[in-house]
């Protein structure tokens, strides 16, 4: 089935050229919206997703209807992709029902994988740079080693349970546990 996608960002805008587009290339269903592109999610855009089959082919008048930006457009291809969805966009014709576009849908995707191996380098690299002056990652602990001083010995006493003690420092029996393991390790 071929399911055509139409967004248009303000109320003054017309998506009469993107409707006459994907009327004319044969779209059995239209999805419209007015709401801007900044977001992947949009009320259509998400109802299109959920009515996607394998062999379906969703199609745009321009490639900027579908997202602003290209992390989003690459998540979306990249969708389109494992659920063997075919992609057409008119203006930039790109086509994945053709070896041509199906070059162009890889390449995309190659973009998407160097992007992403980027991301996660440049991360481990501020990672390891914080660790080097003595920064420690992750959550602020939710008890001080005050508290949990506190807690242990609270615990000595035989009248007095954990779900009390997790309850009086304002965390959860997890929480309580984790640090007291913590605590013990270190003593």
């Amino acid at each position: 089935m071929k399911i055509g996608y139409a967004r248009v960002s303000t109320e003054e805008q017309l998506e009469d050229a993107q409707l006459d587009a994907l009327e004319s290339y044969g779209c059995d269903r239209i999805y419209k919206e007015r709401i801007s592109g900044k977001s992947i999610q949009r009320p259509e855009l998400l109802k299109l997703m959920d009515v996607l089959r394998e062999g379906d082919i969703v199609v745009v008048q321009r490639l900027d209807r579908l997202g602003r930006s290209l992390v989003d457009l690459i998540e979306l291809l990249e969708s389109f992709k494992q659920r063997n969805v075919h992609f057409i966009s008119l203006n930039e014709q790109i086509n994945t029902t053709t070896a041509t576009g199906e070059l162009v849908f890889h390449l995309i995707g190659a973009i998407a994988q160097f992007e992403r191996k980027l991301i996660s380098e440049r991360t481990k690299a501020g990672l390891a740079a914080a660790r080097a002056r003595g920064r420690k990652g992750g959550r602020k602990a939710k008890m001080s080693s005050s508290d949990i001083k506190k807690a242990h010995a609270m615990l000595l006493a035989p009248d007095v349970t954990k779900a009390e003690v997790a309850r009086h420092f304002n965390v959860s029996r997890p929480t309580l546990n984790k640090a007291l393991n913590e605590y013990g390790k270190n003593q």
